[in-house]
């Protein structure tokens, strides 16, 4: 079916150009280049609603499996500010995961389970994760924070890569609070890998009373140091006008307002970091500038450095023993918390 579709798409778009008038070469390389981008995103849509039936195959079983969508900041940046609609707030999609077995309680903890990759989504490769923090009790809250893929090219352009994603994920906690009867105000926490330990780190940094516990996997940290040993084309990225429009040569200041290891005198909640020597994404001595920082800061908190383990980045969301035991590791922490009915012993 997407061989058939890509097929459909090309040769739409091919008939469409050749029915134009002609152009000179740098014109003809741009509509192929703007035909290539629409081509992606059409396909990063079709794979999401393909996925998002995958939720309800692989968890629907032990879960009540809902999409919303919720409101958070408007774009952060405008290019016509009085453009009819241009200061409305973003239109957020997040998945909704409610335990079966706990349907009659009460009031069950929550958690914000926050996506990584930056451009990624909530996909259903975190069906063991979730399955295992539905058995224990908890509802969670997956926001698809400005910038996930699936949801077209404009709203993928509208990554701000460490800054508003953090209110966008927020806002999902807050309105699940307001919004889902079972969740317990004063039991929330939240947890993510990667660029979602980045934001994971950012929303308790900046909004402690927020959350009660917290859970930060191989976690982007140090947005300087991490410009230093990326490639060209990574920096461009973050420097490009529509985002924050220098690099960190240009704009220390922004680079460190974005970077929980210059933030690290925030923490006030209770926090375990894991991180990896042979992680090949984020580079081990960016969480070991974390917790180094949160050190000498004098905060009390709980990390663990896993040395050369199979899988490198992803080593404990994947299938092996190792990975089992480290996400034990991570329930019995937060369960201290959170106290959901199931809780890992």
């Amino acid at each position: 079916m997407r061989n058939l579709y890509l097929l459909v798409f090309c040769l739409w778009g091919f008939i469409t150009y050749a029915q134009q008038p002609a152009a000179n070469p740098a014109d003809l390389t741009e509509r192929i280049r703007n035909l290539e981008e629409k081509l992606d995103f059409a396909l990063q849509s079709q794979d999401k609603s393909t996925d998002d039936l995958m939720w309800y195959q692989r968890v629907g079983d032990v879960a009540f499996v809902d999409k919303v969508r919720y409101t958070s900041k408007p774009p952060h940046v405008i290019r016509n500010p009085t453009g009819q609609g241009a200061t409305n707030p973003l239109v957020i999609p997040a998945y909704t995961f409610t335990p079966r077995k706990y349907a009659a309680d009460k009031k069950l903890p929550l958690i914000v389970f926050v996506h990584g990759g930056v451009h990624s989504d909530f996909n259903s490769s975190y069906a063991h994760i979730v399955r295992e923090l539905i058995e224990q009790g908890y509802i969670i809250i997956a926001p698809e924070y400005r910038g996930s893929t699936g949801y077209g090219g404009s709203f993928y352009k509208q990554i701000d890569y460490g800054d508003y994603e953090n209110d966008d994920v927020l806002a999902g906690k807050r309105w699940a609070v307001e919004n889902l009867p079972q969740v317990d105000p004063d039991r929330v926490g939240i947890m993510g890998w990667s660029h979602g330990g980045m934001i994971t780190l950012m929303n308790i940094f900046d909004h402690a009373d927020d959350y009660k516990v917290a859970y930060a996997g191989v976690p982007v940290s140090d947005m300087i140091a991490r410009m230093g040993y990326k490639s060209q084309s990574y920096r461009n990225e973050f420097s490009a006008a529509t985002h924050i429009g220098k690099d960190a040569a240009d704009n220390v200041a922004e680079y460190r307002r974005r970077s929980p290891v210059w933030n690290a005198q925030k923490l006030k909640t209770p926090l375990l970091i894991h991180t990896n020597t042979n992680d090949e994404d984020v580079n081990v001595l960016e969480v070991e500038s974390l917790i180094n920082a949160l050190k000498a800061n004098g905060k009390k908190f709980d990390y663990k450095i896993y040395q050369d383990a199979p899988g490198g980045h992803i080593f404990n969301r994947i299938d092996t023993r190792l990975a089992k035991e480290s996400r034990q590791e991570i329930y019995r922490f937060l369960g201290r918390q959170l106290t959901p009915p199931n809780a890992v012993k």
